[in-house]
């Protein structure tokens, strides 16, 4: 996967891959790295409760060049981890009955049968460890400037919990969320979430749920006009995040319910000065450019689709409908563990537009 403009990622390995990685480059010389912090960072996506994967990965960052005694050398940035518990063997089969809603008949019938498919091959939440590593360099070095970005989480199936939709966020509310093992605004919907995600997997099935994004300190002008606006950069990073289905910048899609009236954002000079909106419905955002306003924006992400109910799919040798079981146990929500990527992925958009 290649993401272009002035700072590129490349990812290497798969799921199932002995290691996992990503090079970086266009970050430049002489920036402050604390490795510490971006292992705490990418330590946040890890399985915390029992309704995650079983699959245990230590997920130790290696430094193998870009980076030394914390100081970028200007040169490719290469990191990477070893993925230590993983069985290719137990795939192979879905290589012929390919599972639902994953990527398996898309990627036979593009790249062949002797594409990687295990553990999702490519396409695996696995591959969130390289993004988070690159984003967690990129949030750092957005931090130095000021800038501040935080997610958590707001829906789980049925369960909305506290949300910035329609109000000004609060910055240290919001930037404490993610210090939470299950990360979100108001603790009073945690066990309401447990309950819900506990009720799919007694049942085999699984749940999605929705993100909440805040970018903070964004200066006035950042972005542009049609294909370099603010809302391309951040959609095009978010969709690379295994599982996402939809974003939608501010109020989002309740806008177009709206009379201009009540949804245009007012401008008015506060106590210190400064130019600001009364509201936030546009997300901080007018024309693709940032306004100044905190840019928020929500990202949905559908249920994992490896659950144990039987389902219907084809067998593609003998070429006949059939039914597909997908046993062992495996997310039945990763919503908590997308919170940091979307952090990440975030985060490099906007240093490349910076």
């Amino acid at each position: 996967m290649l993401l272009d403009d002035r700072i590129k990622l490349r990812i290497f390995g798969s799921s199932h891959s002995e290691e996992i990685g990503v090079v970086v480059e266009g970050v430049g010389f002489g920036e402050t790295i604390d490795l510490d912090k971006l292992q705490a960072f990418v330590d946040r996506r890890k399985s915390k409760f029992g309704f995650t994967t079983p699959r245990k990965e230590s997920d130790k960052i290696i430094i193998e060049s870009g980076i030394e005694n914390g100081i970028t050398t200007g040169g490719e940035i290469v990191a990477k981890v070893l993925n230590e518990n993983f069985r290719r063997a137990d795939y192979d089969k879905f290589k012929v009955t390919p599972r639902p809603s994953h990527a398996d008949y898309a990627a036979i019938t593009k790249y062949g049968k002797g594409h990687d498919l295990s553990g999702g091959g490519r396409f695996s939440g696995r591959i969130t460890v390289p993004l988070c590593i690159a984003g967690g360099i990129a949030l750092q070095l957005l931090e130095q400037k000021g800038i501040k970005i935080g997610a958590y989480i707001q829906r789980i199936g049925s369960v909305e919990g506290k949300s910035y939709r329609f109000t000004l966020p609060c910055e240290d509310e919001v930037m404490s969320a993610g210090k939470k093992d299950f990360p979100v605004l108001d603790d009073g919907y945690v066990l309401p979430m447990m309950r819900e995600i506990e009720g799919a997997k007694k049942t085999g099935d699984s749940v999605g749920g929705v993100v909440e994004c805040v970018v903070f300190g964004l200066p006035v002008g950042t972005g542009g006009e049609l294909t370099s606006s603010l809302e391309s950069a951040i959609s095009k990073n978010i969709f690379s995040i295994p599982a996402v289905k939809g974003v939608e910048f501010g109020t989002g899609f309740l806008l177009s319910s709206m009379r201009a009236s009540a949804a245009n954002d007012e401008f008015i000079y506060d106590e210190t000065g400064k130019v600001v909106t009364t509201t936030n419905n546009n997300g901080g955002i007018n024309g693709g450019i940032c306004n100044g306003m905190p840019v928020t924006f929500r990202v949905a992400f559908k249920p994992a689709p490896s659950i144990s109910i039987e389902q219907r799919t084809v067998d593609l040798e003998a070429k006949t409908n059939t039914t597909v079981t997908i046993k062992g146990n495996h997310d039945c929500c990763f919503v908590p563990r997308a919170v940091p990527a979307v952090e990440a992925m975030t985060a490099i958009a906007i240093l490349n537009l910076l």
